[in-house]
């Protein structure tokens, strides 16, 4: 980018006046203007009051600088006419009386032109956030809402450490939420605009999976650690206790005739905040938790992604799709009326009628003209056409040169199917391993494998997503459909262990059935309890 000129910054602009301090955003020198501003606010953050046009030019990043210093003097009237900055006298450097009769201004900014920076600032980080999926907040939910259980115990919670323990949840939980909100919405734009940057798309894919699989894992396994917190909370009223509780210290400096409609409106703020970190991870009344819901949106992403890399391999290898365009095709056949419309897809798909517009000799076209050849002629019967020499000569779509070396791709299908042969084998041997052929507990499965323990975690995040206050008993289906699972609670308190190669998976115990639906035989009906 360029320096602008002094002419381009000294020219004519158009004089919005409505717009007031955002005036700036609507003329030619946008830019200029803008980082000006920014100089500003740089030196504010360092304690400057005042700013000369020569520190402002000399705080300007150097493709914005102007050469000359009186483009930033001109860009600086423009900015206190719209009230951005306010001009005062500078006295400080006057020596003589001649001085006293140059124009000679020190600058600052005004609050019209802070707040509108901020504004623009707030704007700029919105539509530049990315976001992420944040598996540390989760833990730090976890533990606030420990900390709340802990005060909910007492017979009279402090109302300071209840209101500091509520806000620190509600930012942390928040700060989740917008997080994971931007970040799916930048996961779908890396999808949908993955053509413009391919070689970044193909490096970038790969750690993007795994970081959704980490983040699902530790959804699954805290989502239901969340759940379980907030209904305990919830429990005999604690947690309404809390929220009034901090309602009423936040209302504690309202005034003495508001502070009734103060404390209500605070409770009214809580309660709200309370209801959306329970639908956030508890399904209720018909609606799926908004955990689930990211879960699943997570999960579709990474077969989105391994779609796009392959469309990718498939254009970089000039590769159509003709299975897709046969499926297409023959489901025109299946929709086709009647055998006319048949015969007359097939000629339009695949050409096999008379080639009778081939004729491009000058003579063939007269005798053509003159005695017309019906379009259902055989060729057997047909006269035959006289192709013109210059077509064969130059019609010709060959191409020259040395013909394209064929890729020996033999190899590399071969390590395909191997690859995809062994993740079937192991799919299906975590399915049969899992698969418990009647009813037991949790703390039977002893010692599993890391395929069977990631398939156990997606089976056992399903069933408890589908909890309900009150609820002994559940059934839930994974996502393929491949299997199901039947879970009932027990009373006797008992703790269940899981080995695998990483280290114990423990909870509490659990009555169990697992059916691997893809074997053809069907789950037994009715409830299990201990």
């Amino acid at each position: 980018m360029t320096a602008p000129s002094a002419a381009a910054s000294t020219g004519p602009d158009p004089e919005p006046e409505a717009f007031g301090p955002f005036a700036h955003l609507t003329v030619k020198n946008t830019p200029l203007y803008r980082q000006v501003m920014r100089a500003f606010l740089v030196a504010k953050e360092r304690f400057a009051v005042h700013l000369r046009p020569e520190d402002v030019h000399a705080a300007l990043p150097p493709d914005h600088r102007p050469d000359d210093p009186e483009a930033v003097v001109a860009a600086l009237d423009k900015l206190v006419g719209w009230g951005n900055l306010r001009a005062d006298p500078d006295t400080a450097r006057v020596t003589a009386v001649e001085d006293f009769y140059r124009k000679r201004f020190i600058y600052q900014l005004t609050r019209q032109g802070e707040a509108a920076e901020a504004a623009l600032s707030a704007y700029d980080e919105a539509l530049g956030r990315r976001g992420a999926l944040q598996a540390v907040a989760l833990h730090d939910i976890v533990t606030h809402l420990r900390a709340l259980l802990v005060l909910a115990a007492e017979d009279e919670p402090d109302p300071a450490k209840t209101h500091l323990a509520l806000d620190a949840l509600a930012s942390r939980f928040a700060a989740l939420a917008d997080n994971a909100r931007a970040f799916m919405g930048s996961l779908q734009r890396t999808i949908d605009l993955h053509d413009v940057e391919e070689e970044v798309f193909l490096a970038y894919k790969d750690r993007l999976i795994q970081y959704l699989e980490r983040f699902i894992q530790d959804l699954i396994t805290l989502g239901g650690r969340i759940a379980r917190l907030i209904l305990e909370l919830e429990q005999d009223g604690r947690a309404d206790s809390l929220l009034r509780a901090a309602a009423g210290r936040e209302a504690a400096d309202a005034s003495p005739e508001g502070s009734a409609s103060a404390e209500r409106e605070a409770y009214g703020r809580w309660a709200a905040r309370w209801s959306g970190l329970g639908a956030w991870f508890i399904s209720r009344d018909g609606r799926e938790s908004q955990a689930r819901l990211l879960r699943g949106r997570a999960l579709g992403a990474i077969p989105q992604l391994l779609a796009v890399v392959r469309a990718l391999n498939e254009r970089r290898a000039g590769r159509s799709d003709r299975s897709a365009d046969f499926r297409t095709l023959a489901r025109w056949f299946a929709e086709a009326p009647d055998d006319d419309a048949r015969h007359r897809l097939w000629r339009a798909a695949f050409g096999l009628h008379p080639a009778r517009h081939l004729t491009v000799d000058a003579d063939t076209l007269t005798a053509r003209a003159a005695r017309p050849v019906p379009a259902a002629t055989p060729w057997a019967e047909a006269e035959p056409l006289r192709i013109s020499p210059q077509l064969r000569r130059t019609g010709s779509y060959e191409r020259r040169g040395k013909p394209r070396k064929v890729e020996d791709r033999e190899e590399r299908r071969r390590a395909l199917a191997e690859t995809a042969a062994k993740q079937a084998a192991e799919t299906a041997a975590a399915r049969a391993r899992l698969a418990t052929g009647g009813v037991t507990r949790l703390s039977a499965f002893g010692e599993l494998d890391p395929a069977s323990f990631g398939l156990f975690l997606q089976l056992l995040g399903d069933a408890l997503a589908t909890w309900r206050p009150g609820m002994r008993h559940t059934v839930a289906t994974s996502n393929d459909g491949s299997m199901e699972i039947r879970l009932t609670a027990l009373v006797d308190d008992t703790t269940a262990e899981i080995r695998t190669p990483e280290g114990v998976f423990s909870g509490p115990d659990h009555l169990v059935e697992i059916v691997d639906l893809t074997d053809g035989d069907e789950p037994t009906d009715g409830e299990h309890h201990p």
